[in-house]
């Protein structure tokens, strides 16, 4: 079963979301607003997949 945290988007501040893999090995945080990905190992903080768009000027 995984494990899904309500959080604040690092890159836009608007509400995302925090989901670990069943073994938690896997954190995923993802921005359905701004678009952000961040796929990182639990143990290594590495990271294995990234997307970051940026903001748009308009939604200042």
């Amino acid at each position: 079963m995984s494990v899904i945290e309500s959080i604040y988007c690092p890159n836009c501040g608007h509400q995302a979301e925090r989901s670990y893999g069943r073994d938690r090995h896997v954190v995923r945080v993802q921005c359905p607003t701004c678009d952000y990905l961040m796929v990182t190992c639990a143990f290594t903080a590495r990271v294995i997949e990234a997307y970051a768009p940026g903001l748009y000027a308009h939604r200042l």
